[in-house]
């Protein structure tokens, strides 16, 4: 019998009682949707997927996208991105780490993806974990005079200067990222396309540029509310299990992975990515 269990008072949503691999009854998916978009992370423990399996799962919250990191694609399912240490003839079959920072996915994008599975089939015993930041939660414990002040403000998402932020180990951009990587802006507050609610959509560290707004003003800003949004009451910090899979709503949701390892330990986890929303223009109550 489905079950659906808060997994903290602030963030998530963990749900028994169901085998994603089977079929699952359309009133079932309906109370498993709603609460993804009500609660921004889902939980689903004890899971067993093939590829073709967690690309079918995922469909049914929306349409698959691919991105980033080709190299690192399933080989036969080019929607999976593979995120691992493991190599095969001496070549690594998918990205060891990333993403150590808060960050939204895809947030440089001007089409941000709506979500991202991922699927644990071997993880590190110590290690390897990812927090969650509800930012919808967040948004709505600000004061209402900062909601008034940054309702219509809108971010400049740069790639180039999040490089020395996100990736201090990395060389500075080449001239060839510099003109590939244009300048993103995005809404300061994101108004979700299913709930209606409205979300911090400020980013993880890195003081983005405040349009109109002088940097001696949007920087203080910028950071006030990426640290408001990352306070323990809104953040969950996830253990994973293989078979686990966790589901999180870009649109409201912030995260980031943690170190383990990669060197002793074994990892290999399966991603997915979701664009546009089955229930795009409908509201969820």
């Amino acid at each position: 019998m489905l079950e659906l269990i808060p997994i903290t008072d602030g963030i998530g949503t963990e749900v028994r009682g169901v085998d994603v691999a089977s079929d699952l009854t359309d009133r079932d998916f309906d109370r498993i949707y709603r609460a993804w978009i009500d609660t921004t992370v889902l939980l689903f423990r004890g899971q067993t997927m093939t590829p073709s399996q967690h690309i079918a799962f995922t469909e049914r919250f929306g349409e698959t996208y691919t991105y980033t990191r080709s190299e690192f694609n399933h080989e036969e399912h080019p929607e999976i991105l593979i995120l691992s240490n493991l190599t095969r003839d001496g070549k690594p079959i998918g990205s060891a780490y990333s993403g150590r920072v808060w960050h939204t996915d895809g947030h440089y994008l001007t089409e941000p993806p709506v979500g991202s599975m991922l699927y644990a089939r071997e993880v590190p015993p110590v290690g390897g974990d990812t927090w969650f930041g509800n930012m919808i939660a967040a948004y709505d414990a600000l004061p209402e005079r900062v909601k008034e002040r940054i309702d219509d403000l809108k971010v400049i998402i740069s790639r180039v200067q999040s490089r020395p932020y996100n990736y201090p180990d990395r060389p500075a951009p080449t001239a060839e990222e510099r003109a590939e990587w244009v300048d993103v802006s995005q809404p300061l507050v994101r108004v979700h396309e299913v709930s209606g609610r409205k979300a911090i959509y400020a980013g993880g560290n890195v003081p983005w540029r405040i349009e109109g707004m002088p940097e001696e003003e949007s920087a203080p800003l910028v950071t006030f509310l990426q640290e408001f949004a990352v306070q323990p009451r809104f953040t969950y910090r996830h253990k994973w299990q293989p078979g686990d899979i966790i589901l999180w709503d870009n649109r409201s949701a912030m995260h980031r992975a943690t170190y383990y390892d990669h060197i002793a330990h074994r990892r290999l986890m399966h991603r997915t990515t979701i664009t546009g929303s089955r229930l795009q223009t409908e509201t969820v109550s």
